[in-house]
């Protein structure tokens, strides 16, 4: 069997047309994704758009120590973007720098006064008792019945905790209870909750007193007292709007602001339903752990444990004494953080001891978040405002627009070098660098929206550096090819011999700066790493750019006259190589057919 003859073998780089047809198709596909998503331009970080940028320091409460520690700050970054998250805010960023600081970042848009006391003060964790409550409709400010019946359902349908379908607190297992079908309105059931806590015995009244007596007792002002709250309380529960993002805020801010002795009216987004609250029974300082765990005995699966120090213990002991012995929904009390309920569970049972379970067919991840907000209320930390930095919208406007200035000077300087050391090989080399804007611009359109990235200012920096790292590859695989036309070949064999030198010095260029980029990114924080994803990203680039794109087209290039003959304005000029050979071979002519001196 014959050998198969040798020869060229054929490759991707033998149809140089099909890379840049692939690539102009990748573009054009990326460019309309960037129109039909409408995130047209990239989105802008806080330095350039504007905004405010604060830095908070934590430190211990007195008494404690080693409380600043990862876990704490973790925890403490959530219930801040919580915060801020209810301003309505988008695009903020909050993370931790070194081991005690937290950055926070707010856009532009923003109230600066109401996003440095939202994430200025400490969050606060307590034990309300539920007085009474309604389920919130539609329009979020009015129910369809004036029942005081309501649960802790969370989710309607989920079926959580006990018969009634609101989760349940206790200190084994749970047990159902019926809600209450009493036909007392809203304002007499919160005067009697009113009224029970005024009492020493405890024991409530279902009504104010009528009692008009010319010399009132203190009893008779008292209850007309708890009459006049009550009807504030009613109104303002009838007013809460808990189906928007500013209403619950609203509401938040309030119930923050009030203190321990008060009642407030609050928000359970979970369960649909909004409450009037009483004065807090147990502060969440007093809770010295809380973990989600699995179900020992397998009933209930995902459980919320609680220990609570030896007051909190009898706080809670006394109050869900209390509680016990109550209808729904004023066997309920609610685990109030930041002014917000993120459970209101019905208590069926004392709960003594000192430890305490909440269950109601909790998903892991539901469970684990209730956890951390009760670990939170028990952490001995406080934050100090360190620095609050303002940026208006006109400073970041002309520090985007120096910073486009000095790219725009960068790259002018690169195609000078360019035009007057290559010649027509800058053309090349300026269509790549082309390509590689456009891919970039499109990509940190696209990413805002996708991953939340934000083009600030060090990114600006990082995409200018990466002009010089993207010419750099064309430098490359430009002087690889001269020096094999200097050995005395023709142009199109130099490209494909100088192309594996330079494809390995630029793989070995870029992933030095690639993984500069990435270990910048990881041990940074803040601004910096907008500098470090940028530089990574146009890295990637550079190879895609050089890989299909720069050198099919100087495959085709090498293929036309003028490239080929060595013309002096190709960057192939004989002269300017240093040496005398023609680019392009000829022919040795061929020997005649007849003897001449025959002829």
């Amino acid at each position: 069997m014959a050998a198969p003859k040798k020869g060229r073998k054929p490759s991707a780089q033998g149809k140089p047309g099909r890379t840049l047809v692939l690539i102009l198709i990748a573009m054009v596909a990326l460019t309309g994704g960037m129109f039909l998503s409408g995130h047209t331009t990239p989105r802008l970080g806080i330095d350039l758009a504007g905004g405010t940028s604060i830095t908070l320091k934590a430190k211990n409460e007195p008494g404690q120590k080693n409380a600043v520690n990862q876990t704490n700050m973790e925890t403490a970054v959530g219930i801040i973007e919580r915060r801020v998250n209810g301003l309505g805010v988008s695009e903020a960023e909050v993370q931790t720098q070194g081991n005690d600081n937290i950055i926070v970042n707010i856009p532009r848009g923003t109230d600066e006064e109401s996003a440095r006391e939202q994430v200025g003060t400490t969050a606060k964790l307590s034990f309300r008792p539920v007085l009474t409550g309604m389920p919130v409709t539609e329009s979020g400010k009015e129910s369809p019945s004036p029942s005081p019946s309501a649960s802790g359902d969370k989710g309607g349908d989920k079926g959580k905790g006990d018969e009634s379908g609101k989760p349940s607190a206790s200190s084994s297992s749970s047990a159902s209870a019926s809600p209450s079908s009493s036909a007392t309105t809203q304002g007499r059931a919160v005067t009697g909750a009113l009224a029970a806590d005024a009492t020493p015995s405890g024991s409530a009244s279902a009504e104010p007193s009528d009692s008009t007596s010319p010399a009132p007792s203190s009893s008779s002002s008292a209850d007309a007292a708890a009459a006049a709250q009550a009807t504030d309380l009613q109104k303002r529960l009838e007013a809460l709007d808990c189906s928007t993002a500013e209403g619950r805020l609203d509401a938040s801010d309030k119930a923050r602001g009030a203190k321990p002795e008060d009642s407030i009216v609050a928000c359970d987004p979970d369960s649909g339903y909004k409450y009037v609250l009483g004065p807090v029974a147990v502060e969440g300082k007093r809770i010295s752990d809380a973990s989600a765990v699995i179900d020992p005995q397998g009933v209930e699966g995902w459980i919320v444990q609680m220990d609570f120090d030896k007051k909190g213990a009898d706080q809670f002991g006394k109050i869900t004494s209390q509680l016990a012995a109550k209808a729904a929904p004023q066997n309920q009390f609610a685990i109030v953080l930041d002014g917000e309920i993120t459970s209101a569970p019905s208590v069926n049972t004392a709960i003594t001891g000192g430890n305490a379970q909440i269950s109601g067919n909790f998903k892991q991840e539901e469970a684990e978040n209730l956890g951390n907000m009760l670990s939170y209320g028990a952490l001995p930390l406080t934050f100090e405002e360190q620095s609050v930095t303002t940026v208006t919208a006109a400073l970041g406007g002309e520090q985007l627009e120096a910073g486009l200035i000095a790219g725009a000077i960068g790259l002018a300087l690169v195609v000078i070098y360019l035009v007057v050391y290559y010649r027509g090989l800058a053309l090349i080399a300026i269509a790549s660098l082309l390509l590689s804007a456009a891919l970039t611009y499109v990509l940190m359109s696209l990413l805002g929206p996708a991953i939340g990235f934000a083009l600030n200012l060090p990114a600006v920096c990082g995409a200018i550096v990466a002009i010089g790292i993207t010419a750099d590859s064309f430098i490359v695989f430009f002087e690889r090819v001269r020096d094999e036309v200097r050995e005395g070949r023709s142009l199109r064999p130099a490209v494909e011999r100088g192309w594996p030198r330079a494809r390995r010095t630029i793989l070995v260029s870029d992933f030095v700066s690639f993984l500069a980029a990435a270990v910048l990114f990881i041990v940074t924080v803040g601004k910096v790493q907008g500098f470090a994803f940028t530089l990574g990203l146009t890295t990637l680039l550079d190879v895609v750019v050089v890989f299909f794109f720069t050198k099919p087209l100087l495959t085709l290039a090498a293929r036309s006259k003028f490239f080929a003959d060595g013309h002096p304005w190709s960057g192939f000029d004989p002269k300017r190589l240093g040496i005398k050979a023609p680019l392009r071979r000829t022919r040795r002519p061929s020997a005649p057919l007849t003897d001449p001196k025959e002829a």
